[in-house]
C-alpha cells in the first residue's frame, strides 16, 4: 500500500511541474487545463503528505487545491452572473508573450 502513496506523490509532482513548465514556456495558457493539473496534483500531494504525516506539506497543498478549485469555479461562471470581462494583455518590450514569442523593439535611428 505504501507504493500507492509514493506513486501518488510522484504523479502529483509530475502534474504540477508539467503544468508550470508548460505555462512558463508559453506552450499552454493559464486556463482550465493548468488549473485542473494543479488541482489533481495538489490532491495527490495531500494524500502522499498525509501518509507521511508531513502536515506543513498537506496544509500547503490544501491551499494550492483551494486556489485551483476557486479559479476553476470562477472560470465556469454561474447562472445569472455576468461573465468576467477579459482585460487586454499588457506586452512589455523584450518580455516573452504567453505564446512564447519574443517582442523586439528597436529604437528609432537619427537621420
Amino acid at each position: 500500500m505504501e507504493l500507492v502513496w509514493e506513486m501518488a506523490g510522484w504523479a502529483g509532482a509530475a502534474m504540477i511541474l508539467s503544468a508550470f513548465l508548460s505555462v512558463s514556456m508559453g506552450w499552454l495558457k493559464a486556463g482550465r487545463a493548468f488549473q485542473t493539473a494543479n488541482l489533481v496534483g495538489a490532491c495527490a500531494f495531500i494524500l502522499n503528505g498525509a501518509f507521511h504525516e508531513a502536515w506543513p506539506s498537506v496544509a500547503t497543498n490544501a491551499a494550492w487545491f483551494l486556489i485551483s478549485a476557486v479559479s476553476l469555479l470562477r472560470m465556469r461562471g454561474g447562472a445569472g452572473r455576468p461573465a468576467a470581462r477579459e482585460e487586454p494583455a499588457l506586452q512589455l518590450p523584450g518580455v516573452s508573450e504567453t505564446t512564447g514569442q519574443l517582442a523586439v523593439v528597436e529604437t528609432p535611428r537619427a537621420a
